[in-house]
C-alpha cells in the first residue's frame, strides 16, 4: 500500500511482451494512484500519445489482469477500477461522496473473518472486504 509500483518490471517477471503502447500504459498505471478506471487511464495516456485508442487500453488492462499483474475491483456497481496486484493483503474503504478509496489493514478484522469461517465449518482461503462510508463532519 502506498508503494511506488513498477508494472513494467512485473510484466517482464511474468513474461508479458511489452510493445511501446503497452509499456506506456504500464508506466501510466504505475504512476496513477487511487485505483484508476480505464477512462482515467486513457485520458492520462492520451496526454503522451493521442493515437492510443481506449480499446487498446481495455485490451492491455485485461491482459495485465489475466497475467496477475493488476487486480480489478468493481466497487458497488461503479466502473471497474484497477490497482497493481498487491503483495500483501489489504481491504478498502470507499468514500461514497467523493469516490476516494482508502486502503487499510486491520488484524482484528482478519482474525474475526477466520473465526467466522471456522465457526461455520470452513477454512478461509481468501476474502475481499469493501466498506462504504461518508466522512464524519466535526
Amino acid at each position: 500500500m502506498g508503494e511506488n509500483f513498477d508494472i513494467e518490471a512485473r510484466c517482464k517477471q511474468k513474461g508479458v511482451r511489452l510493445t511501446d503502447q503497452r509499456r506506456l500504459i504500464a508506466k501510466v498505471m504505475s504512476e496513477i494512484k487511487n485505483h484508476p478506471d480505464v477512462g482515467e487511464l486513457h485520458k492520462k495516456i492520451s496526454e503522451t500519445d493521442s493515437k492510443i485508442s481506449i480499446a487498446t487500453v481495455y485490451r492491455t488492462v485485461k491482459l495485465f489482469e489475466e497475467a496477475g499483474i493488476i487486480a480489478k475491483h468493481d466497487f458497488r456497481g461503479n466502473k471497474s477500477r484497477y490497482e497493481q496486484a498487491p503483495d500483501t493483503h489489504h481491504d478498502h474503504l470507499i468514500d461514497v461522496n467523493t469516490g476516494k478509496i482508502i486502503e487499510f489493514t486491520n488484524n482484528e478484522i482478519e482474525k474475526l473473518q477466520k473465526k467466522v469461517a471456522e465457526k461455520l465449518g470452513y477454512k478461509l482461503i481468501d476474502h475481499r472486504l469493501e466498506l462504504y462510508g461518508s466522512k464524519i463532519k466535526k
